[in-house]
Protein backbone atom coordinates (compact mmCIF):
# COMPACT_ATOMS: atom_id res chain seq x y z
CA UNK A 1 0.00 0.00 0.00
CA UNK A 2 1.62 3.55 -1.12
CA UNK A 3 1.70 5.67 1.81
CA UNK A 4 2.97 9.33 1.61
CA UNK A 5 5.60 10.67 3.29
CA UNK A 6 4.79 14.01 3.76
CA UNK A 7 1.90 16.33 3.20
CA UNK A 8 2.22 19.17 0.77
CA UNK A 9 6.01 20.39 -0.44
CA UNK A 10 6.23 23.29 -3.01
CA UNK A 11 9.60 23.89 -4.65
CA UNK A 12 10.04 27.63 -5.91
CA UNK A 13 9.59 31.06 -4.46
CA UNK A 14 8.01 31.56 -1.14
CA UNK A 15 4.29 32.33 -2.52
CA UNK A 16 3.85 30.06 -5.03
CA UNK A 17 1.67 27.34 -3.80
CA UNK A 18 -1.22 30.64 -2.85
CA UNK A 19 -0.73 32.05 -6.19
CA UNK A 20 -0.58 28.41 -7.61
CA UNK A 21 -4.18 26.82 -5.99
CA UNK A 22 -7.03 26.37 -8.16
CA UNK A 23 -10.02 24.49 -8.07
CA UNK A 24 -9.48 21.52 -10.65
CA UNK A 25 -12.86 22.51 -13.00
CA UNK A 26 -11.92 26.28 -12.53
CA UNK A 27 -8.28 26.82 -13.12
CA UNK A 28 -7.33 29.13 -15.73
CA UNK A 29 -4.14 29.54 -18.00
CA UNK A 30 -1.43 30.89 -16.46
CA UNK A 31 0.44 32.88 -19.15
CA UNK A 32 -1.08 36.39 -20.55
CA UNK A 33 -0.84 35.92 -24.46
CA UNK A 34 -1.39 38.45 -26.87
CA UNK A 35 -5.16 36.72 -26.47
CA UNK A 36 -5.32 34.76 -23.53
CA UNK A 37 -6.61 31.37 -24.03
CA UNK A 38 -9.35 29.91 -21.65
CA UNK A 39 -8.65 25.97 -20.88
CA UNK A 40 -10.93 24.08 -22.73
CA UNK A 41 -13.00 21.29 -20.66
CA UNK A 42 -10.35 19.00 -20.81
CA UNK A 43 -7.81 21.14 -19.57
CA UNK A 44 -9.74 22.10 -16.45
CA UNK A 45 -9.60 18.38 -15.16
CA UNK A 46 -13.14 17.40 -16.95
CA UNK A 47 -10.83 15.06 -18.69
CA UNK A 48 -7.43 15.59 -16.73
CA UNK A 49 -5.13 13.87 -18.32
CA UNK A 50 -7.11 11.68 -20.84
CA UNK A 51 -6.92 13.36 -24.10
CA UNK A 52 -10.00 12.42 -25.41
CA UNK A 53 -9.60 14.61 -28.25
CA UNK A 54 -6.25 13.07 -28.84
CA UNK A 55 -5.74 10.08 -29.34
CA UNK A 56 -8.61 8.38 -28.65
CA UNK A 57 -10.00 9.97 -31.73
CA UNK A 58 -7.53 7.38 -34.13
CA UNK A 59 -9.17 3.82 -34.90
CA UNK A 60 -8.49 0.98 -32.95
CA UNK A 61 -5.70 -1.77 -34.49
CA UNK A 62 -7.51 -3.97 -36.95
CA UNK A 63 -6.30 -7.13 -35.16
CA UNK A 64 -7.57 -8.62 -31.80
CA UNK A 65 -5.37 -11.12 -31.38
CA UNK A 66 -2.26 -9.55 -29.84
CA UNK A 67 -0.18 -8.66 -32.81
CA UNK A 68 1.54 -6.13 -33.12
CA UNK A 69 3.47 -3.73 -36.65
CA UNK A 70 6.95 -2.08 -35.78
CA UNK A 71 7.90 0.98 -38.24
CA UNK A 72 11.54 2.28 -38.17
CA UNK A 73 11.85 5.91 -39.59
CA UNK A 74 14.40 7.72 -39.49
CA UNK A 75 15.83 5.84 -37.17
CA UNK A 76 19.46 8.06 -35.64
CA UNK A 77 21.17 5.25 -33.75
CA UNK A 78 24.18 6.10 -31.84
CA UNK A 79 24.66 6.52 -28.02
CA UNK A 80 21.69 8.14 -27.60
CA UNK A 81 18.46 6.67 -25.82
CA UNK A 82 15.73 5.36 -26.88
CA UNK A 83 12.09 6.33 -25.49
CA UNK A 84 8.93 4.68 -25.84
CA UNK A 85 6.20 7.15 -25.19
CA UNK A 86 2.80 5.99 -25.22
CA UNK A 87 -0.43 8.13 -25.77
CA UNK A 88 2.14 10.07 -27.96
CA UNK A 89 -0.59 11.34 -29.95
CA UNK A 90 -2.44 13.38 -27.54
CA UNK A 91 -2.15 17.10 -26.78
CA UNK A 92 0.46 16.13 -24.12
CA UNK A 93 1.92 13.27 -25.70
CA UNK A 94 3.27 15.58 -28.84
CA UNK A 95 4.80 18.16 -26.14
CA UNK A 96 6.65 15.13 -24.65
CA UNK A 97 7.91 13.66 -28.24
CA UNK A 98 8.85 17.35 -29.20
CA UNK A 99 10.77 17.78 -25.78
CA UNK A 100 12.30 14.28 -25.95
CA UNK A 101 14.11 15.43 -29.69
CA UNK A 102 15.03 18.59 -28.45
CA UNK A 103 17.00 16.92 -25.71
CA UNK A 104 18.76 14.56 -27.68
CA UNK A 105 16.91 11.59 -27.24
CA UNK A 106 15.35 9.04 -29.80
CA UNK A 107 11.47 8.27 -29.95
CA UNK A 108 9.74 5.68 -30.54
CA UNK A 109 5.81 6.49 -30.34
CA UNK A 110 3.39 4.25 -29.42
CA UNK A 111 -0.04 4.24 -31.37
CA UNK A 112 -3.26 2.93 -32.43
CA UNK A 113 -2.76 3.59 -36.48
CA UNK A 114 0.56 4.26 -37.70
CA UNK A 115 -0.68 5.98 -40.58
CA UNK A 116 -2.30 8.92 -38.61
CA UNK A 117 0.47 8.99 -35.95
CA UNK A 118 2.64 10.18 -39.10
CA UNK A 119 0.40 12.70 -40.22
CA UNK A 120 0.19 13.72 -36.91
CA UNK A 121 4.45 13.39 -35.66
CA UNK A 122 5.68 13.01 -38.67
CA UNK A 123 9.14 11.53 -39.81
CA UNK A 124 12.79 10.99 -37.37
CA UNK A 125 11.33 9.13 -34.73
CA UNK A 126 10.06 5.29 -34.82
CA UNK A 127 6.13 4.02 -34.55
CA UNK A 128 4.79 0.86 -33.09
CA UNK A 129 1.55 -0.12 -33.57
CA UNK A 130 -0.31 -1.45 -30.84
CA UNK A 131 -2.78 -0.80 -28.17
CA UNK A 132 -2.11 -0.52 -23.93
CA UNK A 133 -4.77 -3.24 -23.29
CA UNK A 134 -2.92 -5.90 -25.37
CA UNK A 135 0.22 -6.35 -23.68
CA UNK A 136 2.10 -8.53 -26.36
CA UNK A 137 1.69 -5.55 -28.45
CA UNK A 138 3.79 -3.97 -25.89
CA UNK A 139 6.26 -6.67 -25.76
CA UNK A 140 6.65 -5.63 -29.44
CA UNK A 141 7.08 -2.08 -29.01
CA UNK A 142 9.34 -1.94 -26.18
CA UNK A 143 11.98 -3.81 -28.13
CA UNK A 144 15.68 -2.35 -27.60
CA UNK A 145 13.67 0.72 -25.70
CA UNK A 146 15.62 1.92 -22.46
CA UNK A 147 12.74 4.07 -20.96
CA UNK A 148 8.88 4.61 -21.16
CA UNK A 149 6.66 7.94 -20.95
CA UNK A 150 2.96 7.03 -20.34
CA UNK A 151 0.43 9.45 -21.28
CA UNK A 152 -2.33 7.85 -22.24
CA UNK A 153 -6.18 8.29 -20.55
CA UNK A 154 -9.56 6.83 -21.24
CA UNK A 155 -11.99 7.79 -23.73
CA UNK A 156 -15.68 8.78 -23.89
CA UNK A 157 -18.03 6.10 -25.87
CA UNK A 158 -16.73 3.20 -25.35
CA UNK A 159 -16.96 0.85 -22.82
CA UNK A 160 -13.79 -0.80 -23.36
CA UNK A 161 -11.68 2.60 -23.68
CA UNK A 162 -12.65 3.52 -20.39
CA UNK A 163 -10.74 4.27 -17.31
CA UNK A 164 -10.95 0.67 -16.14
CA UNK A 165 -9.26 -0.55 -19.12
CA UNK A 166 -6.87 2.03 -19.67
CA UNK A 167 -6.05 4.35 -16.65
CA UNK A 168 -5.43 1.22 -14.83
CA UNK A 169 -5.64 -1.91 -16.76
CA UNK A 170 -3.52 0.03 -19.46
CA UNK A 171 -1.19 1.65 -17.37
CA UNK A 172 -0.53 -1.96 -15.11
CA UNK A 173 0.22 -3.71 -18.65
CA UNK A 174 2.80 -0.80 -19.32
CA UNK A 175 4.08 -1.08 -15.96
CA UNK A 176 4.77 -4.95 -16.17
CA UNK A 177 6.14 -5.01 -19.19
CA UNK A 178 8.71 -2.21 -18.65
CA UNK A 179 9.49 -4.41 -15.58
CA UNK A 180 9.85 -7.66 -17.80
CA UNK A 181 12.02 -5.74 -20.57
CA UNK A 182 14.52 -4.58 -17.93
CA UNK A 183 13.28 -0.63 -18.24
CA UNK A 184 15.62 1.49 -16.11
CA UNK A 185 12.60 3.82 -15.60
CA UNK A 186 9.01 4.11 -16.17
CA UNK A 187 6.77 7.70 -15.99
CA UNK A 188 3.84 7.98 -15.78
CA UNK A 189 1.65 11.47 -16.68
CA UNK A 190 -1.37 10.39 -14.19
CA UNK A 191 -2.97 13.30 -12.49
CA UNK A 192 -4.03 15.68 -9.12
CA UNK A 193 -6.75 14.94 -7.21
CA UNK A 194 -6.54 11.08 -7.21
CA UNK A 195 -6.55 10.25 -3.94
CA UNK A 196 -9.75 11.83 -3.31
CA UNK A 197 -12.97 9.54 -3.99
CA UNK A 198 -15.51 11.65 -3.70
CA UNK A 199 -14.01 13.70 -6.46
CA UNK A 200 -16.71 15.26 -9.00
CA UNK A 201 -14.28 13.73 -11.75
CA UNK A 202 -14.98 10.33 -10.22
CA UNK A 203 -18.97 11.15 -10.48
CA UNK A 204 -18.93 12.22 -13.72
CA UNK A 205 -16.35 10.34 -15.81
CA UNK A 206 -16.73 6.64 -14.41
CA UNK A 207 -14.33 6.83 -11.26
CA UNK A 208 -11.95 8.09 -13.52
CA UNK A 209 -9.39 9.67 -10.98
CA UNK A 210 -9.88 6.22 -8.60
CA UNK A 211 -8.86 4.11 -11.54
CA UNK A 212 -5.82 6.20 -12.22
CA UNK A 213 -5.01 5.69 -8.42
CA UNK A 214 -4.96 1.99 -9.29
CA UNK A 215 -2.96 2.79 -12.47
CA UNK A 216 0.16 4.60 -9.97
CA UNK A 217 -0.29 1.31 -7.37
CA UNK A 218 -0.01 -0.61 -10.28
CA UNK A 219 3.10 0.91 -11.10
CA UNK A 220 4.22 1.25 -7.64
CA UNK A 221 4.11 -2.07 -7.18
CA UNK A 222 5.50 -3.91 -10.35
CA UNK A 223 9.17 -3.40 -9.64
CA UNK A 224 10.50 -0.99 -12.30
CA UNK A 225 11.83 2.32 -11.17
CA UNK A 226 9.01 5.26 -11.83
CA UNK A 227 8.25 8.36 -11.61
CA UNK A 228 4.77 9.94 -11.00
CA UNK A 229 3.65 13.17 -12.21
CA UNK A 230 0.26 14.34 -11.23
CA UNK A 231 -0.52 17.61 -13.09
CA UNK A 232 -3.73 19.97 -12.37
CA UNK A 233 -5.74 21.28 -15.00
CA UNK A 234 -4.19 21.13 -18.32
CA UNK A 235 -4.23 24.39 -21.08
CA UNK A 236 -1.84 25.09 -24.17
CA UNK A 237 -0.13 27.66 -23.41
CA UNK A 238 3.46 27.89 -24.00
CA UNK A 239 5.74 26.29 -21.20
CA UNK A 240 8.58 27.92 -19.44
CA UNK A 241 7.47 31.03 -19.12
CA UNK A 242 6.58 30.92 -15.21
CA UNK A 243 8.24 28.82 -12.41
CA UNK A 244 6.42 24.95 -11.84
CA UNK A 245 5.56 24.79 -8.20
CA UNK A 246 5.96 21.09 -6.93
CA UNK A 247 3.87 19.62 -4.18
CA UNK A 248 3.10 16.55 -2.70
CA UNK A 249 0.31 15.10 -0.63
CA UNK A 250 -2.78 15.52 -3.46
CA UNK A 251 -4.53 18.28 -1.20
CA UNK A 252 -4.39 21.13 -3.90
CA UNK A 253 -4.76 21.55 -7.44
CA UNK A 254 -3.79 24.12 -9.90
CA UNK A 255 -3.29 24.68 -14.04
CA UNK A 256 0.13 24.08 -15.96
CA UNK A 257 0.59 24.27 -19.27
CA UNK A 258 1.09 20.89 -21.31
CA UNK A 259 4.64 21.91 -22.46
CA UNK A 260 5.53 22.30 -18.94
CA UNK A 261 4.55 18.57 -18.07
CA UNK A 262 6.30 17.56 -20.94
CA UNK A 263 9.05 19.06 -19.38
CA UNK A 264 9.00 17.84 -15.78
CA UNK A 265 8.43 14.46 -17.68
CA UNK A 266 11.99 14.47 -19.59
CA UNK A 267 13.62 16.08 -16.80
CA UNK A 268 12.68 13.26 -14.81
CA UNK A 269 14.63 10.98 -17.09
CA UNK A 270 18.01 12.32 -16.59
CA UNK A 271 17.71 12.47 -12.89
CA UNK A 272 17.99 9.75 -10.15
CA UNK A 273 16.43 12.14 -7.57
CA UNK A 274 13.30 11.69 -9.71
CA UNK A 275 13.30 8.07 -9.15
CA UNK A 276 9.95 6.45 -6.98
CA UNK A 277 8.78 9.11 -6.34
CA UNK A 278 5.21 10.97 -6.84
CA UNK A 279 4.52 14.41 -6.81
CA UNK A 280 1.83 17.15 -8.47
CA UNK A 281 3.08 19.72 -10.56
CA UNK A 282 1.48 23.25 -11.44
CA UNK A 283 2.19 26.81 -12.44
CA UNK A 284 3.19 29.61 -10.42
CA UNK A 285 3.31 33.30 -11.19
CA UNK A 286 6.95 34.31 -11.38
CA UNK A 287 9.48 33.46 -13.67
CA UNK A 288 11.29 30.35 -14.06
CA UNK A 289 14.33 30.55 -10.73
CA UNK A 290 14.13 26.61 -9.57
CA UNK A 291 16.00 23.72 -11.50
CA UNK A 292 13.57 20.69 -12.29
CA UNK A 293 16.91 18.66 -10.61
CA UNK A 294 17.11 20.87 -7.88
CA UNK A 295 13.35 20.46 -7.07
CA UNK A 296 13.74 16.70 -7.56
CA UNK A 297 16.23 16.74 -4.83
CA UNK A 298 13.44 18.29 -2.48
CA UNK A 299 10.59 16.05 -3.13
CA UNK A 300 10.01 12.63 -0.29
CA UNK A 301 10.44 9.28 -2.24
CA UNK A 302 7.38 6.73 -1.69
CA UNK A 303 6.94 4.78 0.97
CA UNK A 304 5.45 1.60 -0.74
CA UNK A 305 4.68 -1.80 1.31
Amino acid sequence: MFKRSNPILTCGLVGLLASAVASVVSAQSMRAPAEAEAPEVGDTGLIPVGEANGDTELPLIGDTNGDAELLLVDETGGDAELILVAGATGRTGTEIVGELLARGYRVRAFVRDIEAAQEKLGDGIEYAEGDVREPTSIEVALDGVDALISAIGAGRGDPSNGPEFVDYGGVKNLADAAAAAGLRQMVLVSSAGVTQENHILNKMFDNVLTWKFKGEEALRASGVAYTIVRPGGLTNAPGGEVEVVFLQGDKESGAIPRADVARVCVAALASDDALNKTFEVNSGEDPPSVEFADAFAILVGDEYE
